[in-house]
C-alpha cells in the first residue's frame, strides 16, 4: 500500500521548568479518539477510488476527465503539507488541527451536494489542501506521552491511518452499490462534523514552556528546506521513490475502479478487492522489524523487486478477478515496506531537522500521487487496462532502479556492505 503512515515527530524534547505547569499526559481515551480521528480525516481522500466509475457516470464525464478529481486532491495535499505543516513549529497544534479539520468538513460537504463537476473538483481540491491532521497528530501526541511509550502511541496513530484507508476503499464501493455514490459523501461529511466538534475539546494547547523557546520565522522555515536538500541529497531519492511507489498504487486503483465495472462487476466488488489490504495491519510491523535487521537499503531493494514482479503480473492476470488478487495482494504487502525503508534513511538524522525532511518527503510523495492519479485514468481511457498496467510497470521499474542506485551511492556502508 502506498498510501502512507504519518511521520514521527522530529521536534526537540520538552525542557523541564519548575515554574511551568505540570505536563498534561495523553489519556487512553484521548489516544483512542485521536486514532479514530486520524482514520476519518485520512479516509476522505480514498473514498473515490472504488466508486470513480459511478462518479464519472453521475457527472457524465469521460474516464480521462474524472482522474482530475483525485489528481488535484493529491497535488493540493502536497501544497498544504508544504505551506501548513511548518506552522506546527510556530503555533498550537490544537489550533492548527481544529482549523484544518473544519476546512475538511466544509469541503467534503461541498462534494456531497455539488451538482456541477467543476464545483465537485474544486471542493475535492480544497479538501486535499486541508488534509494535514494525520501529520500533525503524531507531533502533538509525542509531547504528551512518556518517551518509553512513544513507539506504541505512534503505532496506534499509524493503525488509524491504515484503517481509514482500508475502510474508505472497502466500504465506499459497498455503500455506493447499494445506496448511490453520494451517500458515501453524506456519511463522510457526518463523520467529519463529529470530529470537527469534538477535536477542540479532546486536544489541549501546547505546554506553556514552549512559548519561551526561540522559533524560526515561517519563511525561514520554508527556505531552510532548500539548504537541507543540498546537505542531504538522499532525501530527494527517497522522496522520488515514494512518489513513484504511491503513484503505482494510485494509478492501479484508479484503473481498477474503471476496469472491474467494464468487466461487468459492480463497484462493491472493487471494495471487496480493496479489503485484502486489511492484512497490512498485521504484516507491516513484522516487515518493519525485518528491515531493522537487514538494513533499509537492502530491504528496500527486495521490496522494490517483489513489487516490480507483482506489477508485471497485472496485465496477464488482470482479466480474471481471482487471478488479479495475486498481484494486488503482493503490491499491498510491499508498498508499506518501501515507505518504511524510505523513512528509515533520514529519520535517524538530527532531531531538529526531521520534521522538515519529512515535509520534503511527503510533498514529493503526493506530487507523484497526484500526477499518477490523473495519468492512470487518462491512460485507461486511451488504452484500457493494458495501458494502465504498462504505466504501472514503467513507474515500478523506475522505483526498482532508484533503489539499486541509492544502495550503491549511500547504503553500502550503512547496510554493512564493503564500499568500493
Amino acid at each position: 500500500m502506498a498510501a502512507s503512515p504519518p511521520p514521527s515527530s522530529g521536534q526537540r524534547p520538552e525542557t523541564s521548568d519548575p515554574a511551568a505547569p505540570a505536563e498534561r499526559r495523553l489519556s487512553s481515551t484521548e489516544l483512542l479518539f485521536l486514532t479514530l480521528a486520524s482514520a476519518v480525516v485520512t479516509a476522505n481522500a480514498y473514498y473515490i477510488h472504488p466508486i470513480i466509475s459511478e462518479v464519472a457516470r453521475g457527472f457524465e464525464v469521460r474516464d480521462a476527465v474524472i482522474g482530475i478529481v483525485p489528481g488535484a486532491n493529491q497535488l493540493a495535499l502536497a501544497l498544504g503539507v508544504f505551506l501548513l505543516l511548518p506552522l506546527g513549529d510556530r503555533i498550537s497544534n490544537r489550533k492548527l488541527v481544529t482549523i484544518t479539520v473544519a476546512g475538511q468538513f466544509l469541503s467534503i460537504t461541498g462534494m456531497a451536494f455539488a451538482t456541477d463537476f467543476r464545483l465537485f473538483t474544486l471542493a475535492s481540491t480544497i479538501l486535499g489542501f486541508f488534509t494535514i491532521a494525520p501529520y500533525l497528530l503524531p507531533a502533538y501526541a509525542s509531547k504528551r506521552v512518556d518517551p518509553a511509550q512513544l513507539g506504541a502511541v505512534t503505532a496506534m496513530l499509524t493503525t488509524g491511518v491504515i484503517g481509514g484507508i482500508l475502510v474508505a476503499r472497502a466500504g465506499a464501493g459497498i455503500v455506493a452499490e447499494t445506496f448511490g455514490w453520494r451517500t458515501v459523501y453524506y456519511i463522510a461529511s457526518s463523520f467529519m462534523l463529529i470530529v470537527s466538534i469534538l477535536m477542540p475539546f479532546i486536544m489541549d494547547e501546547r505546554e506553556a514552556g514552549n512559548d519561551d523557546e526561540p522559533k524560526q520565522s515561517y519563511l525561514s522555515l520554508l527556505f531552510s528546506m532548500v539548504a537541507l536538500v543540498k546537505r542531504y541529497p538522499e532525501i530527494i531519492i527517497s522522496g522520488a521513490m515514494q512518489g513513484l511507489g504511491f503513484g503505482v498504487f494510485l494509478s492501479v486503483w484508479m484503473g481498477l475502479g474503471l476496469h472491474l465495472p467494464d468487466m461487468g462487476y459492480g463497484v462493491d466488488v472493487v471494495g471487496y478487492l480493496a479489503a485484502f489490504a486489511g492484512f497490512n495491519l498485521f504484516t507491516t510491523p513484522a516487515l518493519g522489524r525485518w528491515a531493522d535487521r537487514v538494513g533499509p537499503y537492502k530491504a528496500r531493494i527486495v521490496a522494490a523487486a517483489v513489487n516490480f514482479i507483482a506489477v508485471c503480473l497485472l496485465w496477464p492476470l488482470g482479466y480474471n478477478l481471482w487471478l488479479l488478487i495475486i498481484p494486488v495482494v503482493l503490491m499491498t504487502l510491499l508498498g508499506p515496506l518501501v515507505d518504511i525503508c524510505n523513512r528509515m534513511t533520514f529519520l535517524s538524522l538530527e532531531k531538529n531537522i526531521r520534521t522538515r525532511l519529512m515535509t520534503i518527503y511527503i510533498v514529493m510523495m503526493f506530487i507523484g500521487g497526484g500526477i499518477s492519479s490523473s495519468a492512470g485514468t487518462a491512460v485507461y481511457d486511451y488504452a484500457g487496462w493494458s495501458g494502465n498496467a504498462v504505466l504501472a510497470v514503467c513507474m515500478s521499474g523506475g522505483l526498482f532502479t532508484l533503489a539499486i542506485i541509492a544502495w550503491r551511492v549511500f547504503g553500502r556502508k550503512i547496510d554493512g556492505a564493503p564500499a568500493r
